[in-house]
């Protein structure tokens, strides 16, 4: 899985923040109420990347053990990580669209500064950065640093096994009519 890259991240945030000022730009000329999430969301919110955050230190406190007498399910550790991902893609999302309705609201601020929508804006735009950031730390938990060898404490390179036709060095099963099937060898 590919890490996480703050420029897609910001891409979101800046593509759903014109989006949500758009759409709060045509709720108020609509007479509509204004697109933001209410208070409450901000407790499923808390609850996501609190779960996110406690999977994450204990994907933690398993790389960091100095004896690892129990592996880590694998599986369990992969979900891990797509949870981060998910979390930090929500967050940029959840921070872009009430950035752009807040900015929407700008002009109106001065008169209504204590304006419902505003505050409710501004709480979310802070679980978003909460949520992004929750995701890029359990991303780092769940990086295994690389081992050391017995050469100097350089970071080990296992050499890639090579079979007959594989590219990259990547061993590849083989085919059922190659020859290597044919000669016993698979």
């Amino acid at each position: 899985m590919k890490p996480l890259r703050l420029t897609a991240l910001g891409l979101i945030g800046i593509v759903l923040g014109l989006l949500g000022f758009a759409a709060a730009h045509l709720s108020d000329r609509a007479g509509a109420s204004t697109p933001v999430l209410p208070y409450s969301a901000l407790g499923s919110m808390a609850v996501i990347a609190v779960f996110t955050l406690a999977l994450g230190i204990r994907v933690l406190r398993w790389r960091n053990e100095e004896t690892r007498q129990r592996m880590i399910d694998p599986i369990f550790a992969a979900r891990t990580l797509v949870l981060a991902h998910a979390c930090a893609y929500a967050g940029a999302v959840l921070l872009g669209w009430h950035a752009g309705v807040l900015a929407d609201q700008i002009p109106v601020w001065a008169a209504r500064a204590t304006s419902p929508v505003v505050l409710q804006a501004v709480a979310m735009m802070g679980g978003g950065v909460v949520m992004v950031a929750i995701g890029l730390l359990v991303e780092r938990f769940c990086k295994i640093p690389p081992e050391d060898n017995d050469e100097g404490g350089e970071p080990d390179k296992a050499p890639k096994r090579k079979t007959g036709d594989a590219e990259g060095g990547y061993a590849r099963r083989a085919d059922p009519g190659s020859s290597a099937v044919k000669g016993g060898v698979r």
